[in-house]
């Protein structure tokens, strides 16, 4: 065979072994999906949601184990399922919402503090039938940013002091609408006693004006008669003269 039908058939077969290098590397291919960036108010809680996938064929028992990293790529463990830890300033503040053969889930944190706003990694770890274990994490993971604790009035919590600072503000503007209409209702009382005692006055004057005519008329109606009877005397003495 000469050079010239050998080159070809070489150049074939380089293409051939390059894509079947290119397949299986991409068979091969596993990743970890998490969102870039949350936050959350100090105080709150939040869900960190995870999903992942693998081209590999599982074991019959694949053992599958769920960890989590915080600060960075390589950053100590915070939690970890077998063996089961939970990182100190975690504890008791750390759910893992994830149950076996599942490929997604989330990690629940509960009364956030300042501290906890980091970047935070989840890793897988599973037994494959024919490649053995297999282990792989998010790299750019997930970046918490914790707000500062909400001072607006919400049904929650992390509301209490707010609640209370506004109960206190309620009070005090209900005292002063108490006492306002507490002078009101007075003023009221006050005036209807006024008003009441104008026409009782009026009467008991009217009355009283009333009683002092009659008696200066039976005083008076005397005095005519006598001194018509005078009269009549003088007149009687001024004939007989």
């Amino acid at each position: 065979m000469g050079l010239p039908l050998l080159l070809p058939l070489l150049l074939l077969l380089a293409s051939l072994q390059a894509g079947h290098r290119a397949q299986r590397n991409s068979q091969q291919h596993h990743e970890m999906k998490q969102p870039r960036d949350l936050s959350a108010p100090e105080g709150g809680s939040i869900l960190i949601p995870f999903s992942f996938s693998h081209p590999w064929e599982l074991a019959k028992d694949p053992n599958m184990r769920i960890s989590w990293r915080w600060k960075h790529y390589h950053g100590e463990f915070i939690y970890n399922m077998t063996p089961l830890f939970t990182h100190k300033n975690f504890k008791n503040r750390l759910i893992l919402n994830w149950a076996e053969p599942e490929k997604n889930g989330s990690l629940w944190i509960s009364n956030l503090r300042r501290e906890d706003e980091s970047v935070y990694f989840c890793r897988v770890q599973l037994d494959t039938l024919r490649d053995g274990k297999k282990e792989w994490q998010s790299i750019e993971g997930t970046k918490l940013t914790i707000t500062p604790r909400s001072k607006t009035t919400t049904w929650g919590p992390t509301t209490t002091t707010t609640r209370a600072g506004l109960g206190g503000s309620e009070g005090k503007k209900s005292s002063k609408l108490w006492s306002l209409t507490m002078e009101a209702i007075v003023g009221l009382v006050l005036a209807s006693v006024v008003l009441l005692k104008i026409p009782i006055m009026g009467l008991t004057v009217y009355l009283g004006w009333k009683r002092s005519k009659g008696v200066q008329t039976e005083a008076r109606t005397p005095a005519r008669e006598s001194f018509k009877h005078m009269e009549e005397n003088y007149e009687n003495i001024g004939n007989k003269g």
